[in-house]
């Protein structure tokens, strides 16, 4: 028998398969304080408080980390709110999400807004909740500032975003916005697609998901891509690709980093789960931007995750009223853009990734430990030593049916409707204490606000 590890703990997980940094085996971890004190042999003698025995159908994971979700609150609560999206995070194995400093009224591009912010969500965060700020046309000067009130990073776009009060930066502004962060290393995560070839494109209208689909054509990406990394190649800054649904681009995000520029990128579970081909006339629950693009694309993104050059795989969930989608007429070039799927996740990906021959072990470093590397989470997204005991229980053979209407998200509107997944959560944790049980419900509250210093 091994020795046994002294000093008892408050919490110990007796798991016949969990995911640690050297990808499956079985273990016992213990917790101490909300951290995660002990790595042991399965049959270490751990004495605790209470000794969690997982089923031999399931697997403990890292509490997976999200750093691309569209709360939208203050000011468009209607359409998600801490509450709720947090709550649907949870119920999805997601322990840690970062907000995106749009859709809330004011967007987070000032210390104020992000104090806002911060007020909101303060007693709503069913899970720990990071913020990005905001980098848009005139706000420069606000850059440092909210750095040093602990944002993870800075958006931008450079195209129009949606909405009039998240205005995009123009090439000459990206350059200055980038020799600004550059001077404290902080990080710029764009949504890449030029707005000059936006604007030639055909326009999008009707029901025909690929009058849409002509509208948002990959050169948009690959162009705007290839301008980041180029300023960033000059200036030497931090960049980071968001949602990436074009495959052309991944030989020169390749090339660039053989070269040495610091350039990251992202993918989400709907690029890599659904194809143009299927997209029903009128179904504009499946409409965002960049679009979910055609199946020889989406393998060739799959091909971009298995060799390394997509770094990680973010929901990017941007959810909006029922209305908003216009059901009523069909219209993808009046309807909003943006797909909601933050509860979903990780049995969408887990669904695609099995197939192709992936391990349970690759997902959870797509969407646990590199979305934690991306945000400097350094606590976040492993099951090791020192990091916060947060956990999800995740039963791989198991499957279900999405219903929206069983959905943690204010509103029942999500593309995976009625698609049968792969994997069920079962139970999430975090900081050592059950937020998530076996009836899917939470139990309130008890996510931390968190800031870039304190991470």
């Amino acid at each position: 028998m091994p020795e046994p590890v002294t000093g008892a703990f408050d919490v110990v997980f007796r798991a016949p398969r969990l995911i640690g940094p050297n990808g499956e085996t079985a273990g016992s971890v213990g917790v101490r304080d909300g951290r995660i004190a002990a790595v042991e042999p399965l049959d270490a003698q751990l004495d605790a408080a209470r000794t969690i025995e997982l089923a031999a159908d399931e697997v403990l994971l890292p509490g997976l980390v999200d750093t691309h979700v569209h709360v939208n609150d203050p000011g468009r609560t209607e359409w998600e709110g801490f509450d709720t999206a947090t709550r649907a995070a949870a119920a999805g194995g997601v322990t840690t999400i970062l907000d995106m400093p749009l859709n809330s009224l004011p967007p987070t591009i000032d210390t104020g807004a992000l104090e806002v912010k911060r007020k909101t969500a303060r007693d709503k965060a069913h899970v720990d909740v990071g913020f990005w700020g905001g980098a848009v046309h005139g706000n420069r000067a606000e850059l440092r500032g909210l750095h040093e009130a602990g944002v993870f990073g800075f958006k931008c776009f450079l195209l129009h975003s949606g909405v009039d009060e998240f205005p995009p930066l123009n090439p000459t502004e990206l350059d200055e916005a980038l020799r600004e962060l550059v001077r404290y290393d902080a990080l710029m995560i764009v949504h890449a697609e030029d707005s000059d070839a936006i604007e030639h494109a055909p326009t999008a209208h009707g029901e025909t998901y690929g009058a849409f689909l002509d509208s948002r054509p990959r050169g948009a990406e690959n162009v705007a891509i290839a301008q980041v990394i180029e300023l960033a190649r000059r200036i030497g800054a931090r960049v980071h690709i968001l949602h990436l649904s074009s495959s052309d681009a991944l030989p020169m995000i390749a090339s660039a980093r053989a070269d040495g520029v610091r350039v990251t990128v992202e993918t989400c579970p709907h690029y890599l789960s659904f194809t143009a081909e299927e997209i029903p006339d009128g179904a504009t629950q499946f409409k965002c931007c960049p679009p979910i693009r055609e199946a020889r694309n989406r393998e060739l993104l799959w091909l971009g995750l298995a060799d390394g050059i997509i770094d990680c795989v973010v929901s990017d969930h941007s959810p909006c009223t029922p209305e908003l989608k216009r059901f009523d007429i069909g219209d993808f070039g009046v309807a909003w853009g943006g797909v909601s799927s933050l509860q979903l996740g990780l049995s969408a990906v887990w669904t695609q990734a099995r197939v192709r021959g992936h391990s349970i072990a690759d997902v959870v470093q797509w969407m646990a430990r590199k979305p934690a590397e991306l945000a400097g989470l350094r606590r976040k997204g492993a099951i090791e030593v020192g990091h916060d005991a947060d956990f999800c229980v995740f039963a791989p053979d198991d499957a279900f049916v999405v219903d929206v209407d069983k959905l943690h998200h204010r509103n029942p509107v999500s593309p995976y409707h009625g698609r049968p997944l792969s994997g069920v959560v079962r139970e999430t944790w975090l900081r050592g204490a059950r937020i998530v049980g076996s009836d899917g419900e939470t139990t309130g509250p008890q996510g931390k606000l968190l800031t870039r210093q304190g991470s």
